[in-house]
């Protein structure tokens, strides 16, 4: 498995944007899975996990014009860029 971790500012008012948002989303082809984390020291910071089958699957829909699409909406709400951090999975449980 592959996948990323996005760390993401964002203002609290915004969260159920967000939300509904990636409920519209839904998961992208060869996505496992997608978790968004708020952090209890700071309502406005966001990791977005993302899990992908495999790092080929995670590349193609980085590259597809309908992940271009989803991004530019997740980011019309951010208050800055994600700080990315793409990665193998190397221990699931």
């Amino acid at each position: 498995m592959y996948g990323t971790i996005a760390r993401i500012k964002i203002d609290p008012t915004r969260i159920e944007e967000l939300k509904a948002l990636g409920d519209s989303m839904g998961v992208a082809p060869g996505q496992v899975t997608r978790y968004v984390y708020q952090m209890d020291a700071d309502p406005g910071e966001l990791f977005l996990v993302a899990v992908f089958e495999s790092k080929e699957a995670y590349w193609a829909n980085a590259q597809s014009p309908e992940q271009s699409e989803r991004f530019m909406q997740l980011r019309a709400l951010l208050l800055a860029d994600p700080e990315w951090h793409d990665g193998a999975i190397v221990s699931v449980a």
